[in-house]
């Protein structure tokens, strides 16, 4: 019986055989570039809109089949791009100072009659208060019904659905992402998902749109602080076999919160009732919402 080759003793130790060669090679990637990373700080992310870059407080590319999260003031400005026209953003909201409150997709919906999401809608909470409201846009393809995948959904279909898969599915995402925020998985609530759309028909059956066009955007103002968690994962109702997903861009500045001066704060009843339910919340917490002052209304 011929004997095992044996390692030539010889040879160069690999370049992180020790823990100072080891340390070298990480100090390396320092400067890596990934397709799909957060940038810090965010103003120097390279595809950022010029007149917003130096104001920039968070950027973040998110590859298809991930999440993100992040805890934002109130007063942020969210802007979602579809890069490719092939993402699907599932957003969950939660009030970063109680977050047993959180995004109610079935109260935004119902409270302002209002099941297709546009420019204008108010992201309510399951307490009556707007966790953020839809600024512009330029995309028109969202869904407030139908939700994200779930594990078994994508274990039927794509033959995986955990999250370190192939094919991890949205629910599973939005855990993950909870948990890096104190979350457990009772706490992820049905979803908004934006850039791929959903038409109800007249018999009730759902019609999907699909997305709009590569670039189309999405911005959300925030008006109390929350946490935000973000799964880029294809839709429930996405047709094709194939387990196919976009790239999403997320950047972020400061701004102002919706104040009674503005038009959107009265633009109907229902949000006007939803303003001031959050105002009171937030004098109550000792912030005075923006533009009163602390006056009685």
């Amino acid at each position: 019986m011929t004997d095992a080759p044996h390692a030539d003793s010889s040879a160069a130790p690999s370049s992180t055989a020790d823990t100072t060669g080891a340390k070298a090679h990480a100090r390396a990637q320092g400067g890596a570039v990934a397709e799909s990373q957060p940038w810090l700080p965010a103003a120097v992310y390279p595809n950022a809109d010029p007149s917003r870059a130096a104001g920039l407080v968070w950027a973040e590319v998110v590859a298809g089949g991930s999440y993100t999260s992040a805890v934002l003031a109130r007063g942020t400005v969210v802007t979602l791009r579809d890069i490719d026209g092939d993402a699907c953003a599932s957003v969950l909201l939660y009030n970063a100072s109680e977050p047993q409150e959180r995004l109610n997709v079935a109260d935004t919906v119902k409270v302002q009659w209002q099941v297709y999401s546009a420019a204008g809608q108010l992201l309510l909470s399951d307490q009556g208060r707007v966790l953020a409201r839809v600024v512009a846009d330029g995309s028109g393809q969202h869904d407030a019904v139908f939700g994200v995948s779930s594990a078994a959904r994508n274990e039927r279909r794509y033959g995986n659905g955990g999250v370190y898969g192939p094919s991890p599915a949205g629910r599973e995402l939005q855990k993950l992402a909870g948990a890096k925020r104190g979350l457990g998985p009772r706490d992820i609530s049905p979803a908004l998902s934006f850039f791929k759309g959903v038409v109800v028909e007249e018999d009730g059956s759902p019609r999907f749109t699909g997305s709009a066009a590569a670039g189309a955007a999405v911005t959300l103002l925030i008006e109390m602080p929350v946490i935000l968690l973000i799964a880029n994962a294809p839709h429930p109702l996405d047709p094709r076999s194939e387990y196919a997903c976009g790239r999403l861009e997320i950047t972020a500045t400061r701004g102002v919160p919706t104040s009674p001066a503005d038009p959107e704060w009265s633009a109907s009843p229902e949000g006007e009732r939803a303003y001031l339910n959050t105002e009171s919340y937030l004098l109550l917490r000792g912030d005075t919402p923006p533009a009163t002052n602390g006056a009685t209304r």
